[in-house]
């Protein structure tokens, strides 16, 4: 994840492209929100407070995080 000034991702995020995951509902604020943004870049924030930073990540970063997260790497190993 490379860091970005405030100014230089300024205008890459519409604010009608936020989406929230589908078991997120409308009216729910425990989620993360993710914009497909323009310039090759992917932002990722909090639900409950729009207005809070938001992590960026170029489009190939992104890939390699959904590659992972579809393969299970992020799921915590539970003892019974």
């Amino acid at each position: 994840m490379r860091f970005y000034e405030t100014c230089d991702v300024d205008g890459a995020f519409a604010d009608q492209g936020w989406q929230r995951p589908r078991l997120c509902g409308p009216n729910s604020g425990s989620c993360v929100e993710v914009n497909l943004g323009n310039r090759g870049l992917v932002g990722v924030r909090d639900s409950k407070n729009p207005d809070s930073p938001v992590l960026v990540f170029d489009d190939e970063e992104w890939q390699r995080f959904l590659e992972a997260a579809n393969a299970g790497q992020f799921q915590r190993n539970h003892r019974e």
